[in-house]
């Protein structure tokens, strides 16, 4: 079977691309330039790379459904306008599963927990998570009414070796990191308690894949591509001071005075946005129906990715 895949280099399709190749599917891998996939796999020599970019090619959706996939996998797309034009362009063709990278961002604020991957009512809060949750429910809508094979999967914060991850600001300043690896103080909006969700990219990889080979239970269906845990920006910041082996140094502060402390207004913005969706979700949907098991945990993920910064120098560590 043919299986494209958009954003084939990126977070996701890093690992996806092997995995379906190792599985004996035949890939095509769409980019926007010459990238490369974050980690190397010999089963990238069978894949075939087309270099296509969507912001710049009026036809996008047609060039795909032209390469006549069994399978597409849409990695990159952030617009309903996006997702109506790929549906209307693989409805009639041999594409017999269309599956669409949503993100744990649709979901907006919690209200009851585990959040709930199926509801109807989210509150996404910024632009972003409002294009994506409108592409959700056109796509589930289309599924009920004529049948349209769709699957969508929300990723929670990905993260890994090679990538930025989030902080224990729930920013992405390398930052806090830093003061923590030199001992120092780092104090924490209101009390800490906010949460993060961590996920490494091969297991939401892994989500797709299962929601490939499970495609009778995934269609129509959505999915929260998930490590199974969150963690709060106290707990973060405790377990990065023991990882760098100092003694924990953290206060709290409340919002306002927060923000004067970290002194970048982008910085507090993409924090609000993070601690706004605390929340927690849970993987019994996924490991029912697509037989979902995440191989990391969020901590496992996230000691992963600072290690990854230390050895790439991001984070110095200085002799004591």
């Amino acid at each position: 079977m043919k299986v494209v895949v958009t954003g084939g280099c990126g977070h996701i399709g890093t690992y996806l691309v092997p995995m379906l190749i190792h599985a004996g599917y035949e890939v095509i891998s769409i980019t926007r330039g010459n990238s490369k996939p974050y980690e190397y796999d010999p089963a990238w020599e069978k894949a075939e790379t087309v270099q296509m970019d969507r912001t710049k090619e009026p036809d996008f959706a047609g060039k795909i459904a032209a390469m006549e996939p069994d399978i597409v996998v849409d990695l990159i797309n952030f617009d309903l306008k996006d997702t109506i034009a790929m549906a209307d362009a693989l409805k009639n063709t041999r594409c017999s599963h269309y599956l669409f990278c949503s993100s744990c961002w649709a979901h907006g604020r919690a209200q009851v927990l585990p959040f709930d991957p199926d509801d109807l009512k989210k509150e996404p809060l910024d632009e972003y998570g409002k294009q994506k949750f409108a592409s959700e429910t056109y796509l589930k809508d289309l599924y009920r009414r004529e049948g349209f094979p769709a699957t969508v999967i929300m990723p929670g914060q990905i993260s890994g070796p090679g990538w930025t991850i989030m902080n224990p600001w729930a920013n992405k300043t390398v930052l806090p990191f830093q003061k923590i690896a030199d001992g120092e103080q780092i104090f924490l909006p209101n009390f800490g308690m906010e949460t993060l969700h961590h996920v490494h990219g091969y297991d939401v990889a892994q989500c797709f894949f299962q929601a490939i080979t499970h495609r009778s239970q995934a269609l129509g269906e959505a999915f929260d591509a998930v490590s199974g845990g969150s963690i709060t920006l106290y707990g973060y910041a405790r377990m990065m001071y023991e990882f760098f082996g100092k003694e924990p140094k953290i206060g709290f502060l409340p919002w306002k005075e927060w923000c004067d402390y970290v002194g970048d207004p982008k910085e507090c913005e993409d924090t609000y946005y993070h601690i706004t969706r605390s929340g927690f979700y849970t993987l019994e949907k996924e490991k029912r129906l697509l037989d979902y098991q995440p191989r990391y945990t969020n901590v496992d993920t996230i000691k992963i990715a600072v290690q990854s910064y230390v050895d790439r120098g991001l984070i110095k560590i200085r002799e004591e």
